[in-house]
């Protein structure tokens, strides 16, 4: 079985796959990509084409390398479907950013659908970012600003990719080595690359410089030939 994820008629690449096997009476899924917007779709369209006798539901997260807030929309979406169909959910070996999200949200990040009662008497375990003395709240504090920079930012980089994907016939990874070529050729943010390529579509935004399509053309050129 498997899933994916498709361009939005609003032109936003949602890139994410959900491939899936039978294990003994439950299911293992293995989910690739982003938990950006639409990753909940293609959650959901996996669990409605699972057996009704499916008795568990396991996620291996290992695939994952990126996530923003619409990953914890997939998590709920997830956890509803284990409660709805009373089978147990998980989704466990998380990685490095979408681990880093789960600890700043203080869920677990070995298994965040897991949530352990306190023992009688004694107060809830706090998160371990939330113990951090000041430093450690400090660098969370900006990667909270970074991740949220991202999530504005990712749009445009999607529908650049897009154009790339269309225009080169490329794969999104090659798409994305594109952009980021082109960024560090010609020393440019990541979002400016991005929209000067989505604006060679004509839906409008800044001209390139020379220097920087002098670096689109040579990372098409390293990346694509």
């Amino acid at each position: 079985m498997s899933s994916a994820a498709h361009t939005s008629l609003a032109g936003r690449l949602n890139t994410l796959t959900i491939d899936g096997r039978r294990d003994e009476d439950g299911a293992v899924l293995v989910p690739r990509g982003e938990l950006v917007h639409g990753c909940a779709d293609t959650l959901a369209r996996t669990l409605s084409a699972l057996p009704d006798d499916t008795g568990r539901v396991e996620l291996d997260m290992a695939g994952v390398f990126f996530m923003d807030t619409a990953g914890l929309q997939f998590l709920e979406l997830l956890d509803t479907y284990g409660r709805r169909n009373d089978v147990p959910v998980r989704a466990t070996r998380w990685n490095g950013q979408p681990r880093r999200v789960l600890e700043m949200a203080g869920l677990d990040t070995d298994d965040p659908l897991h949530r352990p009662a306190p023992r009688p008497g004694e107060a809830p375990t706090l998160s371990t970012a939330a113990l951090e003395h000041g430093e450690q709240l400090d660098l969370l504090r900006t990667e909270v600003e970074q991740l949220r920079r991202a999530i504005v930012t990712r749009p445009v980089i999607d529908q650049a990719r897009g154009v790339l994907m269309a225009t080169h016939a490329c794969s999104s990874d090659e798409a994305w080595n594109v952009l980021r070529e082109a960024s560090q050729l010609s020393n440019t943010k990541l979002r400016k690359v991005a929209a000067v390529v989505t604006a060679g579509t004509g839906q409008g935004g800044p001209s390139p410089s020379p220097e920087l399509r002098q670096a689109l053309l040579t990372a098409v050129d390293r990346c694509l030939n």
